[in-house]
């Protein structure tokens, strides 16, 4: 896993200024230093930058980049951060072909593989990417995204120069490319964040390339489109069938994805999701003598506070530790304090480039620096409740019903500490009314369904556009930040594809939430872990921790200078702070309750102060 970040202009001369340009790239590494502390390089033409930073997984010794292809006098170069799972067969039909390889690179794979057939060899990938390619012959840049967006990639246009990175503060590397932020920025922050629409950088002129799209640049034209989409089909298997089909196509691909040149460690939480990607690798690494190293997490003293709710209905140990017992791993159980995660609230901003989960994000941010110790690669059970219908609103009445985002299903929370003034700026109502309808109005749909499942799949469609996203950034930040390579089973395209498509009553037959993929996992593992009640990634409640968000925050409304002060208002703020917590009651999803909503203006606050952004309102 890597860093990739470059700048391409067909009217440029990059080589008439070389040290100039080669400053820029070097600044662009040194920020995205922290993806690939293993190596560094970076490129120069007279139309194109390229620079990359290398966390080395597969081919240690030979992999470096940027990797480049002469044919005649025509060069041919990639920037890559991601894994192709399938690049044995990818790199055996190449051989079949003609090419010969000088490494056992996935790059050189995909380099040869667009020399062969173009960009649509994006199309037999299966993997997580961003990628790059520099095609000298048609003076032409591409960029290329994975469908299910689990590896990042921004850009920007100036002066018709793009420039673009894995992360934004890597475009903030380029000169004159200052940080602003507008009212749809604002909107961004205060009305959906954390989360943000697809395709938006928040940051003014910043964008986001789309997952399952890919960027063409030439002679100053800019086009995106789309290589992969989600479609809706009719389904025609039998229960036995799509019971059978799930648990192949979800074994296999944990199987791929244990492809890796250095040993790979799992995250185990006693749930199911994370349970069933342990086993499947436990099992694998069995065959070959070797013993599977797994992490959990929790907070010092949760055995003390913990607190039961309809969200989080038991603690993750005892289960972690049968589950330890029955795939007989090297397990090690992580601890974070209070200090920490209230500290990291920082540094998850500095890895985000935006604020983030509050301290969902800064103490996963804490747990990836403590597993990098062990491991650089990790297989997680990820995005497995997007796709499966995992999460409350997908079987409440109340957020079936809902016409706005099941979870934020509303904005008064939001809008308890913001001023009047601000408020009627920026119109929250509206700007979520209209994000939510834009995405239902995309959603895939049979002429055969009826409201009911027609009404499932736009739950689906937002899961996997909206929430899946926000994991997955919270994912690749908090792990990339510390040079832990992440990997999502679940997400890969082929599980969406199918699952998408399985009528609800087979995916949740009997009423059993997610009891398809629970169903296609008997036999995987034991029943108490099989069939228990899920229980999301665990928060401490400690009143302590509390006490100290409440203290950061009133230093900040009690400084002048504080930038936040231009959005809240002072008095609400302090009504807030002596107001009881209700834990059971989040404003985001299932975790961000009162203590997350301090926690996540501290992040504001720092995120304006340290990227000086100038507010255009």
């Amino acid at each position: 896993m890597c860093g990739i970040a470059g700048f391409f202009n067909s009217g440029a001369n990059y080589l008439s200024n070389k040290e100039k340009y080669e400053s820029i790239l070097r600044d662009m590494i040194h920020v995205l230093y922290h993806r690939g502390p293993d190596e560094n390089g970076s490129f120069l033409g007279n139309h194109v930058g390229l620079a990359h930073t290398r966390l080395s997984i597969i081919d240690l010794s030979t992999g470096s980049q940027p990797m480049f292809r002469k044919i005649g006098e025509q060069l041919y170069g990639i920037i890559y951060n991601g894994e192709i799972y399938n690049m044995k067969e990818l790199k055996q039909d190449l051989e079949n072909k003609g090419w010969q390889f000088t490494t056992t690179s996935d790059t050189e794979v995909i380099l040869l593989g667009y020399l062969e057939y173009g960009v649509d060899y994006v199309k037999q990938l299966n993997g997580i990417f961003a990628y790059s390619i520099w095609d000298s012959r048609k003076d032409l840049l591409l960029l290329f995204r994975d469908r299910s967006g689990i590896k990042p990639l921004f850009y920007t246009l100036t002066n018709d120069t793009l420039v673009f990175a894995s992360e934004i503060k890597g475009i903030f590397s380029y000169p004159d490319i200052t940080p602003q932020l507008d009212m749809e920025g604002l909107n961004e922050i205060f009305s959906i964040g954390p989360a943000k629409t697809y395709g938006c950088g928040v940051f003014k002129g910043v964008d986001e390339l789309l997952p399952g799209h890919y960027l063409t640049a030439h002679d100053k034209e800019i086009s995106v489109r789309p290589y992969w989409k989600l479609e809706s089909r009719p389904h025609e298997d039998s229960d036995k069938e799509t019971i059978e089909k799930t648990r192949y196509l979800v074994t296999d691909s944990i199987k791929r994805q244990l492809l890796s040149d250095v040993p790979v460690c799992t995250f185990l939480s006693g749930g199911v999701d994370s349970s069933l990607v342990s086993a499947v690798c436990a099992g694998e690494l069995k065959k070959k003598g070797e013993q599977l190293t797994t992490f959990s997490f929790d907070f010092k003293h949760n055995d003390k506070y913990f607190q039961s709710n309809s969200f989080q209905p038991t603690r993750d140990r005892p289960y972690v530790e049968k589950m330890v017992s029955f795939i007989n791993s090297r397990h090690y159980f992580l601890e974070c304090d209070n200090l920490h995660q209230a500290d990291l609230l920082y540094e998850s901003v500095n890895a985000r480039d935006l604020p983030a989960m509050a301290d969902v994000d800064s103490s996963l941010l804490y747990f990836c620096s403590l597993v990098k110790n062990y491991n650089k690669v990790v297989l997680t059970g990820e995005c497995a409740d997007e796709i499966f219908g995992g999460y409350p609103w997908f079987h409440r009445e109340e957020f079936f019903r809902s016409d706005t985002f099941p979870w934020t299903p509303d904005l008064a929370p939001r809008k308890a500490l913001l001023s009047e003034d601000f408020l009627n700026s920026l119109a929250m109502d509206t700007y979520v009314k209209n994000a939510y309808e834009k995405s239902v109005k995309e959603t895939p749909k049979l002429k055969e369904d009826n409201k009911t499942e027609e009404k499932r799949r736009e739950i689906s469609y937002l899961n996997l556009k909206w929430f899946m996203q926000t994991l997955l950034d919270r994912m690749d930040r908090t792990s990339m930040y510390s040079g832990l390579e992440a990997r999502v089973p679940f997400a890969d395209h082929r599980i969406i594809e199918y699952v998408f498509n399985v009528p609800w009553k087979m995916k949740t037959k009997d009423g059993v939430v997610k009891g398809l993929l629970r169903e296609s996992a008997r036999g995987l593992l034991p029943d108490e872990i099989l069939f228990r009640k899920k229980s999301p990634y665990p928060k401490t409640y400690d009143p302590h921790y509390e006490k100290l968000l409440k203290d950061r925050f009133l230093t900040i409304i009690e400084d002048s200078s504080s930038p936040i002060l231009s959005f809240i208002d002072k008095k609400k703020a302090m009504v807030f702070l002596s107001s009881p917590s209700d834990y059971g009651r989040p404003w985001y999803g299932q975790l961000m309750a009162g203590p997350q909503m301090l926690a996540y203006l501290i992040q504001v606050n720092y995120w304006l102060q340290k990227f000086k952004i100038r507010i255009l309102w």
